[in-house]
Order: structure tokens, then C-alpha cells, then sequence
């Protein structure tokens, strides 16, 4: 089937790889020609496992191409919507004026039959106020929204092999609508064929599936953050309590992992502009926990900073602090909302000298945060270091041998953000180990 990904972000760059992966043929089209012309030779213009490989291999059989000039994807039968939905600069809704502005772009040229598909993540309602606005100009077209799942580093995966497809229809009770569905399973129709389950609901279902997966995972983790601030103040161990209500069917283990929090393009923005569509509902209310939710999770970047300080004492002013990542999760470069970064800047607010390294994201965190001193070698970092803080869990990190370290540094306290270090062995070479949420 003939494609077209308006938008070539994140998520439409990994998408319109991954559908000629599928076997279709797709054009992207973006405004950023640097963008276009980078995708377009194949090459990521940002870090993600797998889809270097997957662009090489579209390119090169000339089933995936890529565009700034939108007339091209006339002739294609579905439009995925792949454009990004930022928090508003002036409040805590999402921005929606690049996925305005996608559909006045492409709605001249959606031919009769043909099928415009939103991916981005937009507030409840959204979807109906599109549809209406194509009923105006676009009026043979019709409109479904497929929510996308994609983790950052496990992204490829996620568009190939999907743990659940959704589609958002006017009405799932309406024939009218069996010919937009059977579009989408020819679509999806190798992972649909490998039993992935797949989900036809209303507009607003559809876009809830997305803010709601993110707010309960925003929930589990700053949940186990607040288990971690009583666990500073009574000396138990957070991360065995981790363990021992994970083991409750009920609960499970997964995402109860106390450290700094979260960061990234999604959950910190998504639950925000979440709350903000409730109070616009007027059922704020219902989730005015979320507003909970971020102040735990930002309260966390602020303990990591105290722990350095409160260790460091009057030696904090000019001391040299090694810190250990700057994107918001590893195997990424994405450094938005990025708890690496925020504990970096404290820190130098606070006097310190901080040398920053990670092996992906130096150039986009340098670019936004010039102020920070960076190192490419993790070794460069640490060396003479008066302290060492882990904040991105990259596997190089998690490796560091404590022996090895101890020659480089001058200092020995390591704060282990992400609390997935062997204290046992850290302290055993002579290192003062502080943890989050851990005795």
C-alpha cells in the first residue's frame, strides 16, 4: 500500500521506516529540510537502536523517501499524522498548532476513499474537531486516530511488534466505518497476523488510551519516589520494598523503580496537558492527582542534589562532580525535561564545577545548556572528580568497575541516582555510596 507520514520527528521517522519495513511504500514529509535531506540518504537525525538500519534498507529499495513539498503524498492511500504536540509555552495544555497546521496542509490533497490517520498525542476532543474540519474541506476523506506506543531506545520494536493496536472511529457501531478498519489491518497486517490484539473504539476512547497509559505509569514510578522519601526518613530500604510489593500479582514490579524520576518528551508533558483538558472539562478533579504525581517527580532531581551538598559540605563550592548522563533515559539522545540535565544545572547553581558525559546526547545537551562543561570519555569525566553521580542508567555506567574508578577519581562518594549499583561492592573499594531512598 501506498503511505504517506506527514511530520518526520521521533515519531514519524521511526513510523514511515518501520511501514516500508512492512513491505509499503511511503513518502515523509517534513518542513525542516535539513531533516528531509538527512532522512532522505538514510541517516537518523537522532538516536534510536535499530532505525539507522531500517532507513538504510527503505532508501536503498526505493520504497521510502522522504520531502518537504506535501503534493507528494497525494497518491497515497493512508496519511499517518506524526507531528509533534509540545506543552504550550504560555500553560500546561498541548500546543496544537503543528497538527493544525499538518491538516490545512494536506487536506487539498486527500484523494476521495483515501484515509487520514492521527499518531500524535492530542487532548480528548481533538480528533472530533479535526473530522469536522475535514467534513468542510476534505469531504470524501475520512478520519481514524491509531495512538501511538513507542518507548524511546525500544522504539523500532515497539512499530513492528506493538503490544496493541487501537483505532479511533466515530462510531465503532457504524458500518460506514468497516472500510476505514479494513484499511488499517492491511496496514497492520503482519503484526495483526502474529496475534496482536487490536482495539476499534470511538474517537475519545482513542485518545484517552494514550494519556491514560502514561499517567499510570507516571503514577507507579512517583509512587515508589514517595516510598523512597519515607524511606530516607526511617532508614528502610526502598528498593526491597520495591521488591516485595512487586511480587503482588496485583501490582508487579515493573516501573517501581525509585531514583530522580521521569523526563522526556512524553509522560512529564502528556499529564500535564492531561490535567489541563480535564479542568477545561470541567472535571479537573478527577485527576488532580497528576499535579501530585509531578511534584514528587520533580522533588526527586532536588533530593539528588542535596544528597551531593549535604555530603559535600563546605567542599561543594569549585569541587569538580562527575555527572553520568544527560538524556532522559539511555540508549536516547533526547535531552527534553531531561532529570540529568536539571541535576547538573543545580549542582552548578550551587558552585560546583560539573563535567557532564554521556555517549549520545552530548551535542543536543551543549547546544541547549552551553553553560555546562562536557566530556565525551566518561573517563575525562570522572578523572579527579570530587564526586561521581549517576543519573542516566546507560549500561556503561551500570558496568563501572568501583576498583578502576577509584584511580581516576580523587574524591569517593558516589551518588547513584537510578539505585542500580552494587552498594556492597562500591563501599567494599572504599567508596561512600548514597542511593535514593536507600540506608
Amino acid at each position: 500500500m501506498r503511505l504517506s507520514v506527514i511530520g518526520c520527528g521521533y515519531l514519524g521517522a521511526v513510523h514511515a521506516a518501520a511501514m516500508t519495513e512492512l513491505g509499503h511504500d511511503v513518502v515523509g514529509v517534513d518542513v525542516d529540510p535539513a531533516k528531509v535531506a538527512a532522512l532522505a540518504e538514510g541517516r537518523a537525525p537522532f538516536h534510536e537502536p535499530g532505525l539507522p538500519e531500517l532507513l538504510e534498507r527503505g532508501v536503498a529499495s526505493g520504497r521510502l523517501r522522504f520531502t518537504t513539498d506535501v503534493a507528494e503524498a497525494a497518491e497515497a492511500r493512508v496519511h499517518f499524522l506524526a507531528v509533534g504536540t509540545p506543552q504550550r509555552p504560555d500553560g500546561d495544555g498541548a500546543d496544537l498548532r503543528f497538527v493544525d497546521a499538518a491538516v490545512e496542509a494536506i487536506a487539498p490533497h486527500l484523494a476521495p476513499g483515501s484515509l487520514l490517520v492521527g499518531k500524535s498525542t492530542v487532548p480528548v476532543g481533538t480528533a472530533a474537531r479535526i473530522a469536522a474540519r475535514l467534513a468542510e474541506v476534505a469531504p470524501d476523506a475520512s478520519l481514524a486516530w491509531n495512538p501511538e506506543f513507542l518507548r524511546e531506545g525500544l522504539a523500532v520494536r515497539d512499530t513492528l511488534e506493538p503490544d496493541r493496536i487501537v483505532y479511533g472511529v466515530p462510531d465503532p457501531t457504524d458500518v460506514r466505518v468497516e472500510s476505514d478498519v479494513a484499511l488499517l489491518d492491511e496496514v497492520y497486517a503482519t503484526p495483526l497476523a502474529t496475534g496482536t490484539p487490536r482495539l476499534v473504539a470511538d474517537y475519545a476512547t482513542a485518545e484517552l488510551v494514550k494519556v491514560a497509559a502514561n499517567s499510570f505509569l507516571a503514577t507507579k514510578i512517583s509512587f515508589i519516589n514517595a516510598m523512597a522519601e519515607i524511606a530516607e526518613a526511617t532508614g528502610a530500604d526502598v528498593t526491597l520494598l520495591a521488591d516485595a510489593i512487586g511480587l503482588d500479582a496485583r501490582i508487579g514490579r515493573k516501573f517501581l523503580n525509585a531514583g530522580i524520576g521521569f523526563g522526556g518528551g512524553c509522560l512529564p508533558k502528556d499529564i500535564r496537558a492531561f490535567a489541563a483538558r480535564a479542568e477545561e472539562l470541567g472535571v479537573g478533579v478527577a485527576v488532580e492527582f497528576l499535579r501530585d504525581i509531578d511534584a514528587i517527580n520533580l522533588r526527586r532531581r532536588e533530593r539528588a542534589t542535596s544528597i551531593v551538598a549535604e555530603a559535600l559540605g563546605d567542599r561543594l563550592a569549585g569541587a569538580k562532580i562527575a555527572v553520568l548522563g544527560v538524556a532522559f533515559k539511555p540508549d536516547s539522545d533526547d535531552i527534553r525535561d531531561s532529570p540529568a540535565l536539571d541535576v547538573s544545572l543545580r549542582l552548578r547553581e550551587l558552585g560546583a564545577r560539573v563535567v557532564a558525559t554521556d555517549p549520545a546526547a552530548i551535542p543536543n545537551a551543549r547546544q541547549r545548556y552551553p553553560e555546562l562543561e562536557y566530556a565525551d570519555d566518561a573517563d575525562d569525566a570522572i578523572r579527579d572528580a570530587e564526586a561521581i553521580v549517576l543519573v542516566t542508567e546507560w549500561a556503561q555506567y551500570r558496568a563501572l568497575d568501583p576498583g578502576r574508578t577509584s584511580a581516576l577519581a580523587s574524591g569517593r562518594l558516589i551518588v547513584d541516582g537510578r539505585n542500580v549499583l552494587d552498594p556492597v561492592a562500591w563501599r567494599a573499594a572504599g567508596w561512600t555510596y548514597r542511593g535514593m531512598g536507600r540506608p
